[in-house]
C-alpha cells in the first residue's frame, strides 16, 4: 500500500510542476491559461511540492499571495496530516 501512495505523490507532484511550466508558457504566448483554481487544487491533492518547485523554477505566480503563502501552508497541513496518520498506523 505504501508503494502506491509514494507513486501517487511522485506523479501528482510531477504533474503539478509541469502544469506551472505550461501555464507560464501560455502566459508568455498570450494563450488561454490554466485556471488559478486548478493550480491551487493540484497542490491540495498532494502536489504542493511540485507546485512550489514550479513557481520557483518558472518564476510563475510569485506575486500572488494565495500562491506564495497558500502553497506552503497547504504543504505544512499535508505534513501534519501525514504525521498524524503515520502515528495512528504505528
Amino acid at each position: 500500500m505504501l508503494k502506491y501512495i509514494i507513486i501517487y505523490f511522485i506523479l501528482v507532484n510531477f504533474i503539478a510542476f509541469l502544469m506551472y511550466g505550461m501555464d507560464k508558457k501560455k502566459a508568455i504566448d498570450g494563450k488561454y491559461r490554466i485556471a488559478e483554481r486548478t493550480l491551487v487544487l493540484i497542490g491540495v491533492i498532494g502536489g504542493s511540492i511540485g507546485a512550489m518547485a514550479g513557481m520557483k523554477v518558472f518564476h510563475h505566480k510569485t506575486k500572488h499571495k494565495k500562491f506564495v503563502y497558500g502553497l506552503p501552508l497547504i504543504f505544512m497541513l499535508q505534513c501534519f496530516f501525514v504525521c498524524l496518520l503515520w502515528k495512528t498506523m504505528t
